[in-house]
């Protein structure tokens, strides 16, 4: 099947709808994998009363095959953390695919990333034993998203839940172990591109996220 959702709002609420044991859960926070997951999150945290935040990541995609990846990044209370698929790597530099390219993707995801968490506002999270609800608009190979939980468990988070609303079967599986719990309201057999399960999948800027972020409610402090 083909087209699930509306847009990226209409996702996130339809993920509150099925997260109600979070609502106004004290300790609790939401942050959106940036750019896409961010409205997901928007839409989540409003539905559910919790605040929202954004986590910059980045995909190491293969010179050449950009759609596949061989690790990513992601950004976390002033660190970055990275995931590599090493079988993968090893694969690539037996076909004769230069460690030197491997280096010089991460180096351009790398200043990518530093870029967006600092153009972000208030994207230093404080997450200390608190439940992180992580969301974006869906998984295809899971990578983003694999870094992102690492890098919330580095923080110290004490409970990470991953939600999106459409997940490969390959992704929502490989996210079971190293996530407290996954949601993914559409798991289909054959999965395509996120893009195809929406009405509207517009291509967000970061003027996008920044109007986002201005628009949620502040934190609760501790």
């Amino acid at each position: 099947m083909g087209m699930r959702f509306t847009d990226r709002e209409q996702a996130g609420r339809q993920l509150a709808a099925v997260l109600p044991q979070f609502r106004g859960r004290p300790d609790t926070l939401v942050l959106g994998l940036a750019r896409g997951g961010v409205p997901v999150a928007a839409a989540l945290a409003q539905e559910l009363g919790l605040p929202f935040g954004a986590l910059p990541v980045r995909k190491l995609g293969i010179p050449g095959h950009e759609e596949t990846a061989f690790g990513a990044l992601a950004w976390s209370s002033g660190r970055v953390v990275r995931i590599l698929n090493r079988s993968l790597v090893a694969r690539l530099l037996e076909i004769g695919i230069r460690q030197s390219s491997l280096d010089e993707v991460e180096r351009r995801e790398r200043a990518e990333l530093e870029r967006r968490a600092e153009s972000y506002p208030d994207s230093v999270h404080d997450l200390r034993g608190k439940t992180v609800i992580l969301a974006d608009d869906g998984v295809a190979t899971g990578a983003s998203m694999l870094a992102a939980v690492e890098a919330v468990r580095e923080a110290a988070a004490a409970i990470v839940v991953v939600a999106v609303p459409v997940a490969s079967l390959e992704a929502q599986t490989s996210l079971q172990q190293p996530a407290d719990a996954v949601f993914s309201l559409h798991t289909p057999g054959q999965f395509r591109a996120v893009g195809s399960y929406y009405q509207t999948f517009e291509q967000l800027q970061d003027d996008d996220v920044v109007r986002l972020l201005g628009a949620r409610p502040p934190e609760p402090r501790t």
